[in-house]
């Protein structure tokens, strides 16, 4: 059965920012959601807004989806991993990317090279730091080197581990997260096909090298959610989104399962000329059914029942692209609306 979450979305600045964030989590807690997410880019960090949710909820997984592992040391990590599972009660869900070479190299001032193999020893360094209260922990890797020794006693974690989920939609980091993660933080390109097929594929042979089950790994998948009475400019919305990141060929695989790679080439031409009607235009009514739920509020509770199988978890969020603030606080309230009438009873397919 697939669990969902929310984005913990804050509008305005200051306390009243984080008031916001709060309030949402407070309400898909009351819900029955199972997470509240936040996330990072080059002006907003992931930790402090779950510092701020992780306060003021009791129950709901806190998770970053995603923040930056190349974004701070492992040791870093790991202290800031155990002061929010402690000040959550044991809810943290670490979620973890790279971003694109091009990101890691001119954001993050890191080599570019091998994400995957560098998140794989990341996570080798965070287990190990977890587990410091145990004794020193000596590594030396291709792209970390850490020597700890504790001068004094470290306490131990309130959990023997905290839940490592990692980023990935290609073939090297999904085989990572199948080897060494707790779970895979899908992207909202992702289709119930590309999970069960390629994504189900890569994670298996993952799992085959370190000899777990393949189960193990929970899947999360991001549905964009376009919603609005005005269904046509729902659409519209969901298509801008789907056509920012079709430009990209990380998504050539999907493009091509699917038998869209004509279009695709038609969206990329649009993107390269910044021709935005031309854009949406590529995008077809099989690509927005598929990626996305673009529908009126009425019709949302309904739609997240024909929701194929595939996902463990959803994370239900407004395209992010092209919204103002107040758009996408507009759509998180309606998320919120049509995933109570869904998780009180559930709609018929």
């Amino acid at each position: 059965m697939t669990t969902f979450g929310v984005n913990a979305f804050g509008v305005g600045r200051g306390p009243e920012r984080f008031a916001a964030m709060t309030e949402l989590a407070r309400e898909a807690e009351e819900i029955g959601c199972a997470a509240v997410w936040t996330s990072e880019l080059y002006s907003r960090s992931a930790t402090v807004p779950m510092a701020a949710l992780a306060a003021g909820t009791r129950t709901i997984q806190i998770g970053s989806n995603i923040a930056y592992g190349v974004g701070r040391s492992p040791l870093m990590w790991a202290a800031e991993a155990r002061d929010l599972d402690e000040l959550s009660g044991g809810r943290v869900i670490l979620g973890l990317g790279n971003g694109t070479p091009k990101m890691m190299e001119a954001w993050h001032g890191v080599s570019g090279e091998a994400p995957a193999a560098r998140m794989a020893e990341l996570l080798t360094v965070l287990k190990a730091l977890w587990r410091l209260h145990e004794g020193p922990v000596h590594h030396d890797g291709r792209f970390y080197h850490v020597h700890i020794t504790p001068t004094s006693d470290v306490l131990e974690p309130i959990r023997p581990e905290i839940p490592l989920w990692i980023a990935g939609v290609n073939k090297l980091m999904l085989r990572t997260a199948g080897e060494l993660a707790d779970g895979l933080v899908g992207h909202p390109m992702y289709t119930a096909d590309y999970v069960r097929g390629p994504v189900a594929d890569e994670i298996a042979a993952g799992a085959a090298v370190s000899g777990r089950d393949p189960a193990d790994v929970t899947v999360m998948g991001i549905r964009m959610c376009a919603i609005n009475q005005d269904v046509e400019l729902a659409r519209r919305q969901a298509a801008y989104a789907i056509g920012q990141y079709a430009a990209s060929r990380v998504y050539d695989r999907l493009f091509e399962l699917h038998g869209w790679s004509a279009e695709q080439q038609k969206i990329r031409q649009a993107a390269r000329e910044r021709d935005d009607e031309a854009l949406i235009a590529a995008v077809t009514d099989d690509m927005i059914d598929a990626i996305a739920i673009a529908c009126a509020p009425a019709d949302f509770p309904a739609a997240l029942a024909r929701i194929p199988e595939g996902f463990d978890h959803l994370d239900l969020v407004a395209p992010p692209w092209g919204l103002s603030d107040q758009e996408t606080r507009a759509i998180n309230t309606e998320i919120l609306s049509g995933l109570r009438i869904h998780l009180a009873s559930p709609v018929s397919v």
